[in-house]
């Protein structure tokens, strides 16, 4: 392990890395579920799905863990699997075979850039005092994960609200981050785990955990989706709709991706003193390639997860943790109603500290400067109230040029920029088209 991950030199442990992996797979473990009822309504068939999700997760975890040796896990991301189903086959009419085309594609176009010396020059052009407003806004971003999650906050169809707070789900949320908070407090190693499996245990007795009647998924199999993508007829709806679906799915990967990275590593001091992540570049890479295999296994776009902040916020380091979600993810293939047992409400408070961890970001942002105060509190504001980590950095960069411009202080926005804050903007209109 020592050789393979260099323990030691991120001042970090076997029994760390370890801990590390199993938090981040338990506060991801619910895509397992979730992924394969948003793919089966596109006719695709739900165990293979569930089983493409698992070996997907799988392969992206150790492509991250051995390619860049970061602690990051990967999964079919949420947003792009709605996306693929209600945008790209319900509202587009291509088939989930045509779908699972135009990921591999997208998946190919972001390699394409990682390769390139785009990969660099984007990381690098993004100011410092946004990375610092990504990072935080990711915090609130996966704090609100949580809180939905745990039903501690509802969503109504004009608004939301405080949940029902004296029972059930939301009630075990609240018992678990009082747990969580009171073991920081006082500084216990292992205190996210030990808050996890402590709810987990307070749920039997309140019906929120609930123990499976097997252990095992009757049906596992890829056949269905294996290999099944199909690239005939993508232009027969139009190449401004085909142009449009991959520059989509490609762009916010690339953007979901990269804000994790930095928002993440920035928070824990995975940086260098340039505010940029050495490995990020290989970690692109990684997440690129899982993409397409992905696509080839049948399941929508896998990309770097922001829940892996709970493992990382732990202690991970190195891609040992990653390795140790890959693994996990193998065994819920057959073992899938273990991973339930865990219910949402028990990981939720693990994604509401972490919100507490990276909060500080804010820090470093001159809130009486409005060219950056601006940018920012859009970035915040927009990624979790938008539900995207992409569209919290599009509104942040729009803004910083429009700002910019306005001012008379063109100079001082870097060339790449303007080319993302124009794509982000096409992004945005040509779906509209």
């Amino acid at each position: 392990m020592e050789k393979l991950f260099g323990l030691k030199a991120h001042n970090t442990t076997l029994a760390t890395e370890i801990r590390g992996g199993v938090i981040t797979f338990f506060a991801m473990a619910y895509i397992i579920f979730v992924n394969p009822m948003y793919l089966s309504q596109t006719g695709m068939d739900y165990a293979a799905v569930t089983v493409a999700t698992c070996v997907s997760a799988a392969i992206g975890s150790f492509l991250t863990a051995f390619i860049a040796n970061v602690p990051f896990a990967q999964a079919p991301g949420m947003g792009l699997n709605t996306y693929f189903t209600y945008t790209i086959c319900l509202g587009m009419g291509y088939t989930w075979q045509q779908g699972l085309a135009i990921v591999f594609i997208s998946g190919l176009v972001f390699l394409a850039v990682t390769i390139s010396p785009l990969r660099d020059q984007i990381i690098g052009s993004i100011p410092a005092f946004l990375k610092s407003a990504i990072s935080a806004g990711i915090g609130l971003f996966i704090t609100m994960i949580g809180m939905f999650n745990a039903k501690l906050i509802v969503g109504y169809e004009t608004y939301t609200d405080l949940g029902a707070i004296t029972s059930g789900p939301a009630l075990l949320c609240i018992i678990g981050l009082l747990i969580t908070g009171v073991l920081l407090a006082y500084k216990v190693k292992g205190a996210i785990i030990i808050g996890i499996v402590a709810s987990t245990i307070i749920g039997i007795p309140m019906g929120v955990t609930v123990i499976p009647e097997s252990f095992a998924i009757s049906q596992v199999t890829l056949a269905p989706t294996f290999f099944k993508l199909s690239f005939g007829g993508l232009a027969s709806h139009g190449i401004l709709p085909l142009v449009t679906a991959i520059v989509t799915f490609a762009m916010v990967d690339c953007f979901d991706t990269v804000g994790t990275l930095i928002g993440t590593a920035t928070n824990a001091g995975m940086v260098d003193e340039k505010g940029n992540m050495p490995e990020g570049t290989r970690a692109l890479i990684a997440d690129a390639i899982a993409t397409c295999c992905g696509a080839l296994m049948g399941t929508s776009t896998v990309t770097t997860f922001v829940e892996s902040s709970t493992g990382i916020e732990d202690g991970a380091r190195t891609g040992l943790s990653s390795v140790v979600v890959g693994i996990l993810f193998l065994v819920a293939c057959f073992l899938a109603p273990v991973a339930s047992i865990v219910p949402s409400a028990a990981t939720a408070p693990a994604l509401i500290i972490v919100g507490v961890f990276m909060i500080k970001g804010v820090l470093n942002i001159e809130w009486n400067n409005m060219e950056q105060a601006i940018p920012a509190f859009l970035t915040l504001a927009v990624m979790p109230f938008g539900y995207s980590i992409a569209d919290g950095i599009a509104f942040g960069l729009i803004s910083f040029t429009v700002i910019k411009l306005a001012r008379g202080k063109a100079k001082e926005v870097p060339a790449l920029v303007y080319v993302l804050s124009l794509l982000f903007i096409l992004a945005f209109v040509l779906p509209t088209l």
